[in-house]
């Protein structure tokens, strides 16, 4: 066995020993003291967050000032889209938790490689495939649960028509959302309307809940209400009619989507057939493909034209309306 994979074993079996003994001595020993500093937590958070929701109504007593101030930067940075994306993401997590994650899991795989006996370009590589992958998880938890969002948006919207149709308010139509609908929109309502309770007024609640889920439905929701607002009209009437709007959004969202499965189904064969002819010319003639492998250079051009080819036709396929 090569005497670096042994070293790498070795390592990681010291620490995974670490690891257990320190779990085993926090279970007998220091469970107490979890559980008070559990409680402690729990009884400070509502504090803390009635605190930082009192600052954030300061800051935000002159919105014209805030919107003129936001306006000047014509797009967020890269650091602003990164939280963003971890944010609407739902998971409960921190970015600079998923970064560390991400070059964890990047020196692992790289570890991986260089103990295999792989060359600089392998390690590379795996580096790089081990940092992308936790990245490319949460953007995918962040499609699927903004998805799952705009599937409940219409009839989240009837629901709060029938609320104020009933005589009730905005605020308890929304908290009936909140009540009454599973996840996600459950939560981003709730808080919503808790942010409401902690004393922000409604419009900084509905700009800071767009903010939040990032879908254009809710963006025209909250610009409907806010019109409503300073020129009146029928709360009920609107809502029902932007459930319909939503409806046939979503309905002709579904329609592209079928429209272009079938271009999005050949690029992803046209992407595939490479990596797949060379996985099966090694079964069946290792010696011919392996010659490929002393020609790095090939090999990460072949990668970069890929990797370009395949977002091409995922920008092709793949558009907001």
């Amino acid at each position: 066995m090569n005497d670096s994979l042994v070293a790498t074993l070795a390592a990681a079996s010291a620490v995974a020993f670490v690891v257990a003994v320190y779990q085993v001595v926090s279970d007998l020993f220091l469970r107490d003291r979890a559980r008070v500093s559990e409680r402690v937590d729990v009884e400070f958070l509502k504090r803390k967050a009635a605190t930082s929701a009192k600052k954030k109504a300061s800051l935000f007593k002159n919105l014209d000032q805030v919107a003129a101030a936001r306006d000047e930067g014509a797009s967020p940075g890269w650091r602003e889209r990164f939280e963003t994306m971890v944010e609407q993401s739902g998971l409960d997590l921190e970015p600079g938790r998923l970064l560390a994650i991400a070059a964890g899991a990047a020196a692992a795989f790289g570890g991986v490689a260089f103990a295999a006996g792989g060359s600089a370009l392998h390690v590379a590589i795996a580096a790089v495939v081990g940092g992308v992958a936790p990245i490319w998880y949460v953007k995918r938890r962040r499609d699927a649960r903004m998805e799952r969002l705009r599937s409940q948006l219409p009839d989240a919207f009837d629901l709060m028509a029938r609320v104020v149709r009933a005589g009730q308010s905005l605020g308890q139509a929304i908290l009936g959302v909140a009540e009454e609908f599973p996840q996600p929109i459950s939560a981003e309502f709730a808080y919503c309307y808790e942010q409401q309770n902690l004393g922000l007024s409604p419009e900084v609640a509905f700009r800071e809940l767009t903010r939040r889920t990032g879908i254009v439905e809710l963006k025209i929701f909250v610009l409907a209400v806010l019109v409503q607002q300073q020129t009146g009209g029928n709360l009920s009437e609107m809502l029902s009619k932007l459930a319909g709007v939503v409806r046939e959004r979503y309905r002709i969202r579904g329609a592209i989507s079928a429209l272009t499965a079938e271009g999005r189904m050949q690029g992803w064969i046209l992407a595939a057939m490479p990596p797949l002819m060379l996985i099966l010319l090694l079964f069946l003639n290792y010696d011919y493909a392996s010659v490929l492998f002393d020609h790095g250079d090939i090999l990460a051009g072949t990668f970069a034209i890929e990797a370009v080819g395949v977002l091409w036709i995922r920008k092709i396929v793949n558009f907001d309306f």
